[in-house]
């Protein structure tokens, strides 16, 4: 989880990951941030990240995001 936190937080270093907020349900990712947490996830990990995994669920917290990582590692 820690590269996971290092990847969102050069693509966006203004966001506080240990807030508790909803990264995408509430505003602080648009999609342009998530196709560029994709495409590093996408490198990084070595994973193919669908359109149909590209829910709210998914990108809301540095938690959802390493089990959608770890979900597509183990397929």
């Amino acid at each position: 989880m820690d590269r996971i936190r290092e990847i969102i937080e050069e693509i966006r270093p203004d966001i506080d990951l240990d807030e508790g907020k909803k990264l995408v349900t509430d505003g602080i990712l648009d999609s342009v941030d998530i196709i560029s947490i994709v495409a590093e996830l996408s490198d990084e990990f070595d994973i193919k990240i669908k359109p149909a995994h590209l829910i709210p669920e998914h990108f809301d917290s540095l938690e959802g995001i390493a089990a959608l990582v770890k979900m597509l590692e183990e397929e």
